[in-house]
Parts: C-alpha cells; structure tokens; sequence
C-alpha cells in the first residue's frame, strides 16, 4: 500500500478542542473514514465536518446501535478491505471520537490493517477529562489511583472494583445509570460523585450524581474524584 492510515482523535464533541494536527490532516484528507450509526448522523464526522475537504472521498463505517446487533467484527473486516482498497492510492483519515486508544472503535481496523501499512495515531481530548473539565473538580492527585470501568460490567464486578481506593472514572452510563448510582450509594461515595452528558457540547450537563436525572443518555459519564485534600472539592 502506497498510503498511511491515520488514526485521528477529534475530542469529546467541542471542535475547538481539535489538535491543530488532527486538523491539519482532516482539512487535507482525500478519504476520511468514520463510525455511523445505522439511524443518524456519524457523531465522530459532525464534530469535524466543516473541515473535511468536499472533494474527499467517504467511507462510512456503519455499526448498529442495538443491544442485539449481529457481531461487529464481520463490520471491521469489511471496513478494513475497502479502507486497505482506499490506501492503494494514498492515505486515509480515520475519525475517532475523543482518543484513538481510549475505548475508540478505530482499535479494531488498527488490529486488521497495522501489519500491512504505515500506520501513525494523532491523539485526541478523551470525554474523561472533558468531564473533569466540566464539573471543575480535579481527577486525581499525587499518589492517587483513577480507574476507568465500563458501567456495562456485571454489578459484582462494578462493586468489587468501586470498592477500590482511589478516583473513578465510570463510563458508557446511558440505561445503567440507576444501579451504578445505586452501587455508589451503597459505598458510601455518591456525594463525592458527579454526574456529566454531552461533555463540551453545547447541551452539555454537569451537576452532582445525587441531581442527575433518572435517565442518561449513551454518552454520559459518572467521575468519582479522589479525596486528596490539597487537590480543591
């Protein structure tokens, strides 16, 4: 292949937290890739869409949204041998929303295509810190341990790992938020808990997890700073 495959992380929704490299790219792009769900708009393309070049070619990556979707893998084998088709004539630009490396989708065409082309990752504002950002408070401090748990994990899992010392970082809320909030209340750490959907986005909420409304939506994130005492509350 005569093309590099970029992994561009393009932030938690704001597109003035774009790298000036991840824009430097997308506004040169001939072919930019991206997530899509099979209903709507692509999240990863709309925060970037006034840069990608209108002659560039599109490569949607369409993955259902739906707990009983049929295995995505099969969705990554074809996307990698179209965007592998795609770098015979030169590079391809992979959207990621928040960070390549971070719970980002573009992990699975990296797994598919890094052995057969140059590959180079641009990394990207991650949504746990654009939601330490908005509810002002902190992560960690000096010896402090953060742990990032999906809120998908079993409730045995989540409370063994909750139960851990150290900040939390509790992701992929969306329809779990009533038992993680249960699960922090029964620890004892819901009043240290924040509560934060659409991170950046105009639409943005931050408020403490004891405020948070009954429903959250996909993108919506649980943080349980540490108790560093010279780190602010």
């Amino acid at each position: 292949m005569s093309g590099t495959l970029y992994g561009v992380g393009v932030g938690p929704g704001d597109p003035e937290l774009l790298t000036l490299k991840a824009h430097r790219l997308i506004s040169s792009a001939v072919t930019v890739a991206y997530p899509a769900p099979d209903s709507g708009a692509s999240f990863a393309r709309s925060i970037v869409a006034a840069f990608i070049p209108k002659a560039a070619r599109e490569i949607p990556i369409v993955i259902p949204m739906r707990s009983e979707r049929f295995p995505a893998q099969a969705i990554y084998d074809r996307a990698a041998d179209e965007i592998a088709e795609a770098l015979q004539h030169g590079d391809v630009v992979v959207l990621c929303e928040g960070d390549p490396f971070f719970y980002g989708s573009f992990m699975y065409l990296f797994a598919r295509l890094a052995g057969r082309t140059p590959v180079r990752i641009v990394p990207g504002v991650t949504s746990m810190t654009a939601c330490a950002a908005a509810v002002q408070r902190p992560l960690c401090a000096r010896n402090e341990v953060l742990s990032a748990l999906p809120a998908t994990l079993p409730d045995d899992e989540l409370r063994a790992l909750i139960a851990r010392p150290g900040a939390l970082a509790i992701m992929k809320v969306g329809r779990h938020l009533p038992r993680v909030r249960a699960l922090l209340a029964e620890a004892g750490l819901e009043r240290r808990a924040a509560f934060v959907s659409h991170a950046s986005l105009p639409h943005q909420q931050a408020m403490p997890l004891a405020e948070a409304p009954d429903t959250a939506p996909y993108f919506s994130m649980i943080l349980v700073p540490g108790d560093d005492p010279h780190a602010g509350s």
